[in-house]
């Protein structure tokens, strides 16, 4: 790539903000308050903490490797061809229950305006023509432009902008001593449940070490550009709950669009209604861009050899016809099956089998590849990546067990698919 046509260091951040503010941050601080009270806050800055640690190890790790792959050519590298498999495949499940998590997520945030879109066949009907609609359109080979996508990142961040700058002059301090929702007294399974819900808020930070080839000083800029956006995100992030509560106090514990409800309550009807048009927008944008980006991830795992070939063969208008109609079948099953909130816990379950791989992966590969040349280094040595290790652990083991065997479920299912393709190979 020419210099002049990389990015420099606040491209990389807009890039990084717009990869992690979606649908989390509208949907979520309800279901953090009622787990935590005003002790979520303090959830967000646990959150930010862990999600930097995991950046700066995929930060370090991006700087080792050039060819595409991400989290699974790191795993391959450090571990061998099966972990490597496994988190390759898995990364295309992480996809799908996640693009099933934002579809989901369109219908919650739309029954705001229309109550019956969260609700049975209607809102199976909304997933279906989401998915399935945004499906064919893939296969029809439509490209989304850059006006379309700069429109999408304005309409969400103005209503989050407008919400915070006005609603901090309208926070009712009491609401900050109001006692604790009653799910909130069993006190540290409750903080983890809350941490791992919020945690999905964060996630898209990825994309900041994946660009990092393509910035002008990646050493540079790349560690400071992953500290100005969890700082920034995190700021807002807080901002926008320290709001919510002041705002509508135990209220926000049985809302269920935070944001607009407690834009309602100190703007009214007009204040709601631009909330809830960013929320859509926000998600309808997120729903865009996973209907293009998930089936390629499949496609680039059966380029590499690592599933059939077929799923990678493109159709008459150029497109993965075959990837795209698995990953919107799979998307609309598993949308089908569970609530947004559900869901995104399980994304966020499947998506440490990314993060745990790349975190443990710097200190394996400081000793067995030592002459790769790295553009960034974590600091303090082994220290942050074993933290990060340490505390995701932690918060899955604290999670419900239905959702682990959900988001972990596709890692028994790619031991078969793996042994296949080894034993036959990709003619």
């Amino acid at each position: 790539m020419a210099e002049k046509n990389k990015l420099g260091f606040w491209s990389i951040v807009l890039l990084g903000i717009n990869a992690i503010i979606g649908s989390g941050i509208f949907l979520l601080p309800n279901k953090a308050y009622k787990l935590m009270g005003v002790g979520s806050l303090g959830v967000i800055i646990f959150d930010m903490i862990l999600v930097l640690s995991i950046a700066l190890c995929f930060a370090e790790a991006g700087g080792m490797f050039k060819k595409n792959g991400g989290p699974y050519v790191y795993a391959k590298e450090a571990f061998g061809d099966f972990v490597g498999f496994e988190v390759g495949f898995m990364k295309w499940i992480i996809g799908i229950i996640a693009w099933a998590a934002m579809a989901a997520a369109f219908a919650q945030a739309l029954s705001k305006v229309w109550p019956a879109a969260n609700h049975g066949g209607v809102k199976a009907a909304i997933i279906i023509i989401i998915l399935g609609g945004l499906g064919i359109v893939n296969i029809l080979g439509v490209q989304i432009s850059k006006i379309l996508n700069n429109v999408i990142t304005i309409g969400k961040l103005l209503p989050l902008i407008l919400f915070v700058a006005i609603g901090v002059f309208f926070i009712n301090g009491g609401n900050f001593n109001a006692p604790a929702p009653t799910a909130a007294v069993e006190g540290g399974s409750n903080f983890a449940a809350a941490a791992l819900l919020m945690f999905y808020a964060f996630t898209g930070f990825e994309s900041i070490a994946v660009a990092a080839e393509d910035m002008h000083n990646p050493e540079k800029d790349v560690p400071k550009a992953i500290m100005t956006v969890m700082a920034i995100v995190s700021a807002f992030y807080i901002l926008i709950l320290v709001v919510s509560i002041g705002a509508l106090g135990p209220e926000l514990a049985s809302s269920t669009a935070p944001i607009a409800d407690a834009a309602n309550r100190f703007l009214g009807p007009i204040g709601s209604s631009i909330v809830t048009a960013g929320t859509l927008v926000s998600i309808g944008g997120i729903n865009i861009a996973a209907s293009f980006i998930t089936p390629r991830s499949g496609v680039a795992l059966a380029e590499d050899g690592i599933l059939p070939r077929i799923i990678a063969k493109n159709g008459k208008h150029g497109t993965p016809v075959y990837a795209i109609i698995i990953t919107v079948v799979l998307a609309i099953l598993l949308a089908l099956s569970g609530s947004f909130a559900k869901l995104a816990a399980i994304s966020v379950i499947s998506r440490f089998v990314q993060y745990l791989p790349t975190c443990l992966a710097i200190p394996v590969l400081r000793k067995k590849r030592p002459e790769l040349v790295r553009t960034f280094r974590v600091p303090l040595g082994p220290v942050i990546p074993v933290f990060a290790v340490v505390v995701s652990c932690w918060l899955v083991y604290n999670s419900d067990i239905t959702k682990i065997l959900i988001g972990l479920g596709g890692l028994l299912f790619g031991v078969p698919v793996y042994l296949l393709m080894k034993k036959f190979g990709n003619k």
